[in-house]
């Protein structure tokens, strides 16, 4: 297919737009990767399903926001389409992110090594379709969202700093965690993108960062390299002893490699859920049946009416996280539980602060597992569900830049390496990642 590069040297023929058509339209029949496939010419960049898109569907993977055609672009989209993108179309996820396997939707979709398995949440069609056609996707990250399905389907998942990237037009999960990314099959095709999307916009009172080119940071690099051990103890032991492998790629080119240790990962699980959950039950008021989106007759007073259509449009695992987050907010468990995680979040980035004196990156496994299969998905309880997110979920919190990049298999199924670095140092992640790959060579995706 087209690759960015060539897109950009102009070395294609105007036919292709059609055959990516074509392939989109298989991608999504065989693997179940997106809501809308749109017709238009220009470099192909699929969107998640809950950053706006101007007169293309969007509902966030909730059939409570059916039949939602956004009027305006969201500030992303709106700066790659200038830069001459074409928004191929739509792709599936949880319901609002809500999910670490993106099972919680209507349209689930199935992983390309292995149509048995899920594809990780919840940008999991994002990953799915960058796996199954060469483009580029923009996706969105509260706890992991980027970098777990780009571990599961074998693809490049970089997740910036937070408000790197404006939120304008992203609806929301969770205002304080949401970051909008790039899933893409190489670094150095994640790394342009950023450079077009990245930087301070008026909407936006929470972006920052001036434009500049994150491509020049794909260059060799001495680093010194952290180990956190509480993640390779999390991990399945055959991903941990892949993710050695990479690590002593890079000590061949110089970096050096230093043990460390995060205490408070497991910590920051439920700090992050209980964050999450409460800004989820309060972004979510706003889908009450009446400005747009799932409607019905209106019956009863406004509260049996609201009631109604909240009951009949949000998933069972939104109105879980509706009533976890309103529970943590009421009186008297404020500051029990949700004042307490805002603490934990505090010293979450203290200590990767403390960790960075000594490093300049971290790496450790993306998932502490490959990819499941959906009969073993159906057999987990919501706070395995919860658990699976353990890896991705502190730096998320503490608002880091990260990238996952793919680097060999177990069990025939990909697995994913995660660079983690201080705020605004998307330069080392990207450095990391890019020697790595470049080292690791060219992956043969699945045919679709």
């Amino acid at each position: 297919m087209l690759s960015l590069r060539e897109f950009l040297r102009g070395e294609h023929d105007p036919e292709i737009f059609e055959k990516y058509l074509e392939l989109a339209k298989k991608a999504d029949e065989k693997f179940r990767c997106f809501t809308v496939i749109s017709p238009g010419s220009g470099y192909p960049v699929s969107v998640k399903d809950n950053i706006s898109t101007k007169g293309i569907p969007t509902t966030a993977g909730s059939k409570i926001l059916s039949g939602y055609v956004p009027v305006f672009d969201a500030t992303a989209v709106e700066r790659i389409k200038k830069w001459g993108a074409w928004i191929i179309g739509k792709t599936t996820m949880d319901e609002f992110g809500f999910g670490t396997f993106n099972t919680n939707t209507e349209k689930i979709p199935l992983n390309p090594w292995d149509p048995e398995r899920a594809c990780g949440g919840s940008s999991g069609g994002s990953a799915c379709a960058v796996a199954c056609i060469e483009h580029i996707s923009l996706a969105e990250s509260t706890g992991g969202s980027i970098s777990c399905p780009a571990s599961f389907c074998g693809v490049v998942g970089l997740t910036p700093t937070y408000g790197l990237v404006s939120r304008f037009g992203l609806i929301d999960y969770a205002s304080s965690l949401d970051k909008i990314g790039v899933i893409s099959r190489t670094v150095w095709d994640a790394s342009y993108v950023l450079s077009l999307i990245a930087g301070k916009d008026p909407k936006d009172m929470t972006s920052h960062g001036e434009k500049k080119d994150y491509t020049s940071f794909c260059r060799e690099t001495k680093l010194k390299l952290g180990l956190p051990k509480e993640y390779f103890e999390l991990a399945d032991e055959k991903i941990g002893k892949k993710v050695l492998e990479a690590v002593s790629v890079l000590e061949k080119l110089g970096c050096d490699v230093i043990d460390v240790s995060v205490k408070l990962t497991e910590a920051a699980l439920p700090a992050y859920y209980i964050i999450a959950c409460a800004e989820a039950s309060t972004n979510l008021a706003k889908f009450c049946g009446m400005r747009y989106g799932l409607s019905g007759p209106m019956k009863g007073d406004y509260n049996e009416y609201f009631s109604a259509i909240r009951s009949a449009g949000f998933g069972e695992e939104a109105k879980r996280r509706i009533l976890l987050g309103t529970y943590a907010r009421m009186r008297g468990y404020r500051e029990k539980f949700y004042e307490k995680s805002l603490r934990i979040r505090t010293a979450v980035i203290k200590e990767f602060k403390n960790v960075f004196r000594k490093v300049d990156v971290l790496c450790a496994p993306t998932m502490p597992f490959v990819a499941k299969r959906f009969d073993e998905i159906e057999k987990m309880e919501p706070l395995d569900h919860y658990r699976s997110d353990i890896l991705t979920v502190p730096v998320n919190l503490a608002g880091l830049p990260h990238i996952s990049v793919p680097f060999g298999f177990v069990n025939g199924l990909p697995v994913g390496v995660h660079f983690m670095a201080d705020h605004l140092r998307e330069d080392l992640v990207i450095s990391a990642a890019w020697m790595l790959e470049r080292e690791r060579g060219e992956i043969k995706y699945p045919k679709i």
